[in-house]
């Protein structure tokens, strides 16, 4: 049981995108799921599995300007705390 498990961690999680969603088809059973009502419904996954990669691209940009502002904030502000740290 460990192997497996070992196996499972050894491989790296790839997130799904929306156009894996979108493009997911599944077999078809005698008394198998109503195959438009499933297409409707990955499409919705797919739309809010889009929105939520945009927001965290909009998230790491932001992050990534707070960021940049922080450092040239703190290159600003080294010359007068190596003034105070003289005194």
């Amino acid at each position: 049981m460990s192997s497996v498990l070992g196996e499972r961690r050894a491989r790296p999680y790839q997130p799904m995108r929306p156009w894996q969603v979108r493009g997911r088809r599944f077999r078809t059973t005698w008394r198998g799921l109503d195959p438009g009502e499933v297409a409707a419904f990955l499409d919705r996954v797919a739309d809010d599995l889009g929105g939520v990669y945009a927001q965290l691209s909009s998230s790491q940009e932001e992050a990534a300007r707070i960021k940049d502002a922080l450092r040239r904030w703190q290159s600003a502000q080294a010359p007068s705390m190596r003034e105070m740290a003289r005194r």
